[in-house]
This record gives structure tokens, sequence and C-alpha cells, in this order.
């Protein structure tokens, strides 16, 4: 019986190189020239999500599913003695300590020490005597057990994201007992089972615990990828988050490398010429995400493709704009350019007329686009009439932050040209008040009251995708020529956890 188990794990252990073999990713010789994104898990965060493993791992004891196990032996006088236990599963469990080490180039370590663990089911032994008498008998069981638990997780890659290999997995008991019918003091034959069944229990249950340690092991990591994937996917744009190298484990952090590409309809991306090296993030937050800046930029085109990059300013909003301040230059405006129509009967447009240009820079983010405005007006009685239309390219430097859950974005300097200009109460160009005054006002209030309208739009987009339920301290948001790093730390995600659970349970 035994060797038939060694058999099938035998078996079953080929498979699983195979699948490995099989699903392994294939990388080019300069992985890192075609990441897009990294991300890098200290051990600080390491250590926290640490003190959550109990659950996880009483979940595998849990969910474990322990086969029948039977057996016989021959005793002098008795004759044989056959044994079966059914039903067996998990009744109490309790972990005293757990500890991570992250081994470099090698696995995570965790060492989970005092499992406790109670296990019931039902036992039918019998046995044939010497003068042919034959007993037969069922109770119920109570298995006390002592165990220490060490596992070591390798990252590596399969079907281009992050796998975890936690079939290194041992199992010591420092205790192993058999309660019969809740008797704490088994008699001789009691004493018997304990003796001749422990060595086989210990077997399936190693077996069985660590085969749903290794399944759950995967589990999280495809949920944490899903979760990631639905992060960076909104509608029709999408970003590819595979992995553009082998995961990295090194003794203070953990690192996965993606290529951060942008997927929209019949959008084709491209990226091989990355910036990124490992000594551009420290080892002093918990958590650490590298964007290139060239993922922006493929997003804001997408955007654009989209046709996302349009507001429309009617009403107070609008009356906001055009009376930033109280002087004849801004009354003769608003009185050419609406004729006397109220704001409420007039509308603003604006939108871009080509991709904007995206500049990762130490001072912030530079954005260059060309921009349309038209503005018109809706007489009472009379058809829709366009009063003013312009075309500028703005240029504008925004530095980002993010507090109490919310993303801020602060324009330190601008820069306006007007590259058409049309309005209907000076058709000639030939007064220059109206196009000082509007330029005047784009840059005080016309480019703030855009960014206003962004901040919340995407702050609301990633609260959709639960990033209000973390508990993030300290983020900063850096940018440097070329790439962009969010350095944070946490919080134990407990909302996290609880999702997974139930997924698993």
């Amino acid at each position: 019986m035994l060797w038939a188990g060694r058999m099938r794990l035998g078996t079953f252990g080929i498979l699983l190189m195979l699948v490995h073999a099989s699903a392994a990713c294939e990388f080019g010789p300069f992985p890192y020239s075609t990441t897009g994104i990294v991300c890098r898990m200290t051990k600080p965060a390491a250590l926290l999500l640490n003190q959550e493993t109990a659950q996880v791992i009483q979940a595998a004891f849990r969910n474990a599913k322990f086969p029948n196990i039977t057996g016989e032996r021959s005793m002098r006088l008795l004759g044989k003695v056959a044994y079966e236990l059914t039903n067996i599963q998990v009744n109490d469990l309790s972990i005293e300590q757990s500890e991570v080490e992250l081994k470099e180039n090698d696995a995570i370590h965790i060492a989970i020490k005092n499992v406790t663990a109670f296990f019931k089911g039902t036992l039918t032994y019998g046995y044939a005597g010497a003068w042919f008498l034959q007993l037969f008998h069922s109770v119920d069981f109570e298995i006390e057990s002592s165990i220490d638990l060490q596992i070591n997780i390798k990252l590596m890659c399969q079907k281009d994201q992050v796998a975890a290999d936690a079939s290194d997995c041992y199992l010591t008991f420092h205790k192993l007992t058999l309660h019969l019918q809740g008797d704490k003091e088994p008699g001789w034959l009691k004493q018997l089972f304990t003796d001749f069944i422990s060595f086989t229990l210990k077997l399936v249950l190693k077996s069985e615990v660590c085969n749903e340690i290794s399944f759950l092991a995967q589990v999280l990591a495809n949920f944490v990828h899903d979760l990631a994937a639905n992060f960076v996917r909104d509608k029709d744009i999408s970003v590819d988050i595979s992995l553009a190298s082998v995961p990295l484990i090194k003794a203070n952090y953990l690192e996965s490398h993606h290529k951060g590409l942008v997927l929209y309809k019949n959008y084709s991306d491209v990226f091989s010429d990355s910036v990124f090296s490992p000594s551009l993030l420290t080892e002093s937050r918990m958590l650490y995400f590298w964007l290139s800046e060239h993922i922006l930029n493929s997003l804001v085109s997408a955007a654009f493709l989209d046709k996302r990059l349009v507001l429309t300013i009617r009403g107070e909003k609008l009356q906001a704009l055009f009376e930033m301040e109280d002087t004849e230059a801004q009354r003769k405006a608003v009185q050419m350019i609406f004729q006397g129509t109220s704001y409420n009967d007039s509308v603003a447009k604006v939108w871009s007329l080509a991709h904007p240009q995206i500049s990762l820079q130490p001072e912030g983010t530079v954005v260059k686009s060309l921009v349309a405005v038209e503005v018109s007006i809706f007489p009472l009685g009379e058809e829709p009439l366009m009063v003013l239309y312009m075309e500028k390219e703005i240029t504008v430097t925004i530095q980002a932050a993010y507090a109490e859950k919310k993303l801020l974005l602060h324009p330190l300097d601008s820069r306006i040209e007007f590259k058409v200009f049309k309005c209907t109460a000076d058709p000639r160009g030939n007064d220059p008040s109206i196009r000082n005054f509007l330029q005047t006002m784009i840059s005080v209030v016309g480019i703030p009251e855009v960014i206003s309208r962004i901040e919340p739009a995407l702050t609301s987009l990633m609260n959709s995708k639960g990033l209000n339920l973390f508990e993030i301290r300290s983020p900063e948001i850096i940018t440097r020529k070329g790439y962009i790093i969010v350095q944070l730390d946490f919080s134990f995600p407990n909302h996290l956890l609880l999702d997974f659970l139930e997924k698993i349970l």
C-alpha cells in the first residue's frame, strides 16, 4: 500500500515537472528593456502579510481532503488485526507562531511552529483469533497532533504570470495521539492502534496538507494577478501585465517586472527601450511601483482614441470661468462673445485634437496637448450659434499626490500658444483684448478647471477598483526623467484576505 502511494506521488511529481517545463516563459537576452511596470515588495511588507498566514494555513488544513486509511497487522495470539479510519476531518486548529525569511535567489521560507490540530473520524477494527473468534467494532476517534510546518515557496513564470510553487513542504510531528470515544487514557488495544497507525497517518497528513498548501499558494498567486489585471483595466482600455522577466527573490525584497503594454481595440503598443534598473528603487518603504513614461503616453493615446478627452462646461461653471475678475476688459469680452445670452443658454466644449504628449521630469509631469475650444450660444427662438472657436497648444507641468484616499493634481506652470482663433464678434481679429482676456482666463482658471474634473474622475476610477479599501500610509509620487515611482507603506488589507478566503471556502 505504501509502495503504491509512493508511486502515485512520484508520478504526480513527474507530471508537475512536465507542466512547469511546458508552461515556462521565454524572455529575451535583455528583459529589462521591455519592462514597463515594476513591483517591489520589501521585507517589512512580507513580515506584515505573514501575520495573517495562520488564516491561510488553517484554510489549507480545513480544505484538505483526507482519504480513508486502511491497514492490517499480525499479532501473536490475536491473529491479524485490521483497521480502517474514515471520515477524517479537522475538528480544531490553532497556530502559535509564524516566521518568514527571504532566501536570496531561492525561495520564500515560511516556518510555522506549534500547530495544534485535532482530527476526528471513525475507526473500524477487527481481528481473527487463533480460535477463529472474529470481532469487529466501530468507534469515533480523535487525533491530537502537534506539528511544525516548513514551506519554501519558489516564484516562477507560468503562462506569462507569476506562479508560486510550494511543493517544498515539510511537516514535523512532535505529538500524534489517537483517542477513542473521547477516552484520554487509552488501554493496551488503543495504544496498539496508535503505534502502528501513526506512521501511515503521518504520511497521509503530510501529503494532503502540503498538496492543499501548494494549491492555495497558486490560487493566491492567481488571485493577486487577477486583482492587478482588473485594476489596470477600464472598459476597452487595459494594460498587459505579462511578465518581462523571472520574478526575483532578494534578501530584503521581492520584485516582479511586467511588460506594461497598453491594449485598446486595434491599437498596437510596442516598447523596447525601458530605462529601468534595480538601483532606481530603494528598500526603505514597504511597497514600490515603477512605471515608464511610455505607459502614461500610451494610456493617454488610448483615452484619446476612445474619445474620453472631451469636456463640456455650462451654467455656473461657465460663468465662473468668464467672470474670474470684474474688469472692463472682462465685461467687454463677455459681451462680445456671448452677445447678451445667459450662461445657462450657452455651452463650451473642450477636446484634444491630437494625442497629448507626456514627458516625465524631476519637476513633475509635463503634458503637451493641442486643444480645441468651442463656445456656442442658444438664443431664445433662434438657431444655435458658434460664437468662438480656437485651437491652442498648451504645455502644463503637473505634480501629483495622493492623500485622504484622493488623487491630487497641482499645476505648476503653463504655456499657451494660439494656433487658430475665430470669434464672430471680431471676424478679422483686429481687437486683441478678447484674445488677451482668454489667454489669462485659460491660464488662471481654465487649466485648473480641467484638472479639477480629471482629479475626481481618476479617483472614482481607482476607487471602483477597490483602492479606497487599502489603508495606505505616507504615499509619495516621485517623477524622474523618463519614469515615475510610487512608494508607500500600508496596513494589512483585511478585505483582500476575506475576499480570498471566501473564494476558496
